[in-house]
């Protein structure tokens, strides 16, 4: 828990750093040709006792906000599909491109009607085991049952009881238990954290279908023609750990069940997860030999005329920072410049 706060202090003082020097004007050739955002929720926020997860929600509110900044700071909004063009142009106008990961059905009920009342377009990435609810998002579940238990047991080479009663022992349980499931076999480890919920009387599949969208609500999502859909694999696991055909099964099966749902294949993928030891050079090379045009990281940075279109850097719109002028700071990509990060 203390780590996690010194690395928010040390967050903060970096966004404050590049605000600042975004304000006056520094640093400008940072914000190269633009930039992409990454979210997954978009809702009012609910107080947990805890949440581990809080990174990955904003509230409308502040979705409305960024977009209102960004446009004051000059970006024009396009779609992500025709990001390859506007990085092969001339146009010296930055641009902003607003992905959401995992199709959650706040994606629906509560970002569609913000970008549409600014205009802006956006793209879904979605898994086919989370439309189909075979497949669980493991860091909802393990929330879930850290918020209910006062000690959970879980396998890790052996089974352990581990305490739960205090929000620090919460956090400790959650990062060991997501470290292993990132160690060994991602699909024996989430089918051991299956196993744990199931005891815990916690559906995880139910949690699925709770949060995510299925086949029908990502069609109305995308009756919104501000709306695309793009791939996210089947299973949503971490591709650079899993063999050549796998990876490559995963990326193609998630394209033609987009495609079941939208009429044509989908030109973009965003890799799960997205961060180093997740997406590999190999996974680039598989995502363009399936004809994806372009495929999202969560590698932090802004785009380039260089940048290499299957390894798009992303900018995470933060739940634990949600101010205007840190939108700013993003995108005008000084924040990564200080850091160290590109």
């Amino acid at each position: 828990m203390l780590r996690q706060v010194a690395k928010r202090t040390a967050i903060t003082a970096g966004l404050e750093a590049a605000r600042a020097l975004h304000t006056v004007g520094l640093m400008r050739q940072a914000r190269g040709r633009g930039a992409i955002f990454t979210l997954h929720h978009v809702r009012p926020k609910q107080a947990r006792l805890f949440d581990p997860n809080a990174h990955l929600e904003i509230t409308p509110e502040f979705l409305d906000t960024a977009i209102a900044r960004l446009r004051h700071d000059g970006y024009r909004f396009v779609a992500l599909d025709t990001l390859p063009a506007h990085l092969a142009s001339n146009d010296p106008q930055p641009v902003a491109v607003f992905t959401l990961d995992d199709g959650y059905r706040n994606n629906l009920e509560h970002a569609a009607p913000v970008f549409a009342r600014h205009g802006v377009p956006f793209t879904v990435f979605v898994a086919g085991g989370f439309v189909d609810r075979t497949d669980i998002l493991w860091w909802e579940v393990l929330a879930e049952l850290l918020n209910q238990e006062k000690s959970v047991r879980f396998h890790f080479d052996d089974i352990e009881t581990l305490p739960t009663e205090t929000r620090q022992q919460k956090q400790a349980a959650f990062d060991r238990i997501a470290a292993f499931i990132h160690a060994i076999d991602e699909t024996t480890a989430v089918d051991r954290l299956k196993t744990m919920a199931a005891s815990q009387g916690v559906d995880a599949l139910k949690l699925t279908a709770d949060l995510t969208l299925d086949e029908a609500g990502l069609k109305t999502l995308i009756e919104n023609p501000l709306a695309s859909l793009g791939a996210h694999t089947i299973s949503h696991r971490a591709l650079a750990r899993l063999p050549d055909d796998i990876a490559r099964d995963e990326m193609d099966r998630s394209a033609r069940r987009v495609e079941m749902m939208i009429g044509h294949r989908p030109a973009a993928l965003a890799y799960p997860y997205g961060y180093a030891g997740t997406v590999s050079p190999r996974d680039q090379r598989l995502a363009k030999d399936l004809g994806f045009t372009t495929a999202v990281t969560t590698q932090p940075g802004t785009l380039t005329d260089t940048v290499d279109r299957t390894a798009l850097p992303r900018i995470s719109l933060n739940g634990h920072f949600q101010k205007a002028g840190y939108v700013s700071a993003l995108a005008s990509g000084i924040a990564f410049k200080l850091m160290g990060r590109s």
